[in-house]
């Protein structure tokens, strides 16, 4: 078990977690015909707003309450009411869903029972699904905000068990926020392969795939119907990826008795045989051949990697459920994890990382640890691109935000298949950084050159 440390500093010198709201504002963006609205400043989703843009490069339907300084200190449920007229009047969305910020937070107010006094007396709001999820940026970080948003969206909008609901063969999906839209898109591939019908939630490879629509609208274009997630009580069970969806999956478990099962990662020969044997038990059919062979190609990708990551010193910084997937993969490929630094210290997944220590911490603490310890590699987000140049060794991206790379949302570490891929990235990685030596690199050690004595004596100089 890892010991946890938790660092205490009067402030953050290089951020790794992103905020709560969004995490929420995430969350949102994978239910079909949405609009996040952040319940805050104008600063704080301009902030966000770059960074997912920047992150899917993507256009980004997120609204703000534009709250400023007379609201906050007299109340800001006018603010609220007022987006939300504006919002239904000009983009009509099907959902809005509201996280709130810090700035809301703090004051104090019941803004849950505002958003009821609201929609009871605008019927304008009548046709549209309103949410609301309490994301403070200062509880907690990426991976609360995702599963208090879907939470949220469970409690306002799923109907619960009753006996006029009719059994399908449906499977419920709570992707965690590292979760990757082609992530997504393979689990759907893989359920329905087995002859079940997934509804997803939150269902970003619907919304963020990076696909260009037929012309453009206000909204998100794609993710989860809001008719299926009301009939998500319908389904023979649900799977949960992540610590972090523990509760929004009991919670889905105590609306509609579907069973479920929490999935700590699906990165892995282990993780992909328990996913497969539970789809073949649920659906009552034999595992297709397609993955038989895919898992023996991840078995073969197995052996030719281990090679490559024997040994191997690892710094990782993620989200606690990003950052346990990804150390039982490296250690389960026999690489050392030296330093792991979590954002947030709300996760029990943190005692089960295979290192000695896990720090709460920064990438400041990162760059510090994978220093002391001799990291080979740093596994971060794009910010850890300066301490990564700083200590000379590459940088492995992961996670939420990758700005400087293209193709994000299409990387793939979930399944055979995707392990397989994950297992040659990295690998890769490490050949990417071996010399090439030339003669110049043996000057040192090899022998000097003989230089053989001629026989030949010259005649004596005549003058």
């Amino acid at each position: 078990m890892a010991t946890i440390i938790q660092r205490r500093r009067a402030v953050s010198i290089n951020p790794l977690k992103s905020s709560a709201p969004l995490g929420a504002a995430l969350a949102y963006l994978g239910i079909d015909g949405s609009i996040p609205l952040l319940h805050g400043s104008q600063g704080c989703t301009s902030f966000a707003l770059v960074l997912l843009v920047r992150h899917f490069k993507e256009t980004i339907p997120l609204q703000t309450t534009a709250m400023e300084e007379v609201a906050t200190i007299l109340g800001g449920s006018g603010n609220m009411e007022e987006a939300l007229l504006n919002l239904t009047r000009r983009v009509k969305p099907r959902f809005i869903g509201i996280a709130s910020t810090a700035l809301v937070e703090t004051r104090g107010e019941d803004y849950a029972g505002d958003l009821k006094l609201i929609m009871d007396r605008q019927p304008e709001l009548a046709h549209t699904r309103v949410v609301f999820a309490s994301t403070p940026d200062y509880a907690g970080a990426l991976e609360d905000g995702w599963a208090r948003a879907v939470s949220a969206v469970i409690s306002s909008i799923v109907l619960p068990w009753s006996p006029a609901v009719t059994p399908f063969r449906q499977v419920n999906i709570l992707p965690g926020v590292h979760q990757t839209p082609a992530d997504i898109e393979a689990l759907k591939d893989m359920v329905e392969s087995f002859g079940l019908y997934p509804v997803v939630l939150p269902d970003l490879s619907g919304s963020l795939d990076g696909h260009v629509a037929d012309a453009w609208i206000p909204t998100t274009m794609g993710g989860a119907r809001l008719e299926e997630i009301e009939q998500m009580a319908r389904a023979t069970h649900t799977i949960a990826i992540g610590e972090h969806m523990r509760a929004p999956a009991e919670l889905l478990g105590s609306l509609t008795g579907v069973p479920l099962t929490v999935f700590p990662t699906l990165t892995g020969l282990a993780p992909c045989d328990r996913l497969v044997a539970l789809l073949s038990r649920l659906s009552g059919n034999a595992v297709p051949g397609r993955y038989r062979r895919e898992r023996s190609q991840l078995v073969d990708a197995m052996l030719d990697g281990h090679f490559h990551f024997g040994g191997r010193k690892i710094a990782i910084g993620a989200d606690p459920d990003l950052l346990c997937a990804l150390s039982h993969f490296f250690a389960g490929m026999g690489a050392e994890i030296v330093a792991a630094v979590a954002s947030t210290g709300n996760s029990p997944s943190l005692d089960a990382i295979p290192a000695e220590t896990v720090i709460i911490g920064d990438l400041t603490d990162l760059e510090d640890a994978a220093r002391e310890h001799g990291a080979e590699v740093l596994v971060t987000h794009s910010h850890g691109r300066q301490g990564a140049h700083r200590l000379d060794i590459p940088l492995m991206r992961v996670g939420f935000p990758i700005f400087d790379r293209l193709g994000t949302a299409h990387m793939l570490s979930v399944g055979y298949r995707g392990t397989r891929d994950l297992i040659f990235r990295v690998a890769n990685l490490f050949m990417g950084q071996m010399h090439d030596h030339v003669p110049a690199d043996f000057a040192d050690v090899l022998p000097a050159p003989i230089v053989e004595e001629s026989s030949h004596v010259s005649p004596p100089a005549t003058h």
